[in-house]
């Protein structure tokens, strides 16, 4: 017989070596303003044995948790409604802070540029919301364990963005401006936009026009017309 017989009388077989299960995390912090995409994440998480999981739904909120809990593993959205501030200032305030963080972005934007822009803000992982139950768990495994994480077509799409000799469009803002451009395709004036992040009306009227270079075009409905176009690729 090719088993052999253990102290409790079952048969292992020879040279069948168990795969542990992976070591998830004692303390999660859940960021993301979707009441329904926090319970499905929460229920995910307690059946993979995660003990704690914080909630938040903005992101100054966010912020203020990990600075008190410190958690093992963070998963958040990089949108949030009515805030003038971005999942990607969050994933580096974050960083700042604790610069082991192990952060997972959880989002419905498939944009290369944006995937990029997360991960070199400090993101370990990305995962699409649109993704069935064991992927996440997949992305949550590999991010908890401090490895990087990408979905096999997320992954190509980044690696030829960055071996393209002509950069995508997006690609040429800044951070601050890929924001600016979300609050602009969301209908937001620029008093409106300074007002929601803390900055002067002339920071942004200085930022619409470097962006209008960038991007090649003179007038600001031209530049609101790219905002309501690419409003998914936006944070």
């Amino acid at each position: 017989m090719s088993g052999a017989a253990t102290s409790e009388g079952r048969l292992s077989v020879r040279g069948a070596v168990p795969r542990p299960a992976p070591a998830r995390p004692a303390t999660l912090l859940v960021i993301d303003d979707h009441p329904i995409v926090m319970q499905g994440v929460r229920r995910l998480a307690e059946t993979a044995g995660v003990r704690t999981v914080h909630e938040a739904s903005d992101i100054v909120s966010g912020y203020r948790l990990f600075h008190r809990h410190r958690p093992d593993l963070v998963v958040a959205d990089l949108s949030f409604r009515d805030d003038g501030l971005s999942g990607l200032s969050l994933i580096r305030r974050i960083r700042a802070l604790e610069g082991q963080a192990r952060i997972l972005v959880f989002s419905m934007h498939a944009d290369p540029v944006l995937v990029s822009r997360a991960l070199e803000s400090g993101a370990l992982g990305f995962v699409l919301k649109d993704a069935g139950p064991d992927a996440f768990l997949e992305a949550f495994d590999a991010v908890a364990a401090g490895r990087g994480y990408l979905p096999h077509a997320l992954a190509t799409d980044v690696a030829m963005l960055n071996r393209s000799a002509r950069p995508a469009p997006l690609a040429t803002l800044s951070s601050r401006e890929l924001q600016i451009l979300s609050l602009m395709s969301q209908g937001k004036s620029y008093e409106a936009i300074a007002s929601a992040m803390a900055v002067s009306y002339r920071t942004i009227i200085n930022a619409s026009s470097s962006m209008r270079k960038k991007l090649g075009v003179e007038s600001r409905a031209a530049l609101v017309q790219i905002a309501v176009s690419r409003r998914n690729a936006l944070p």
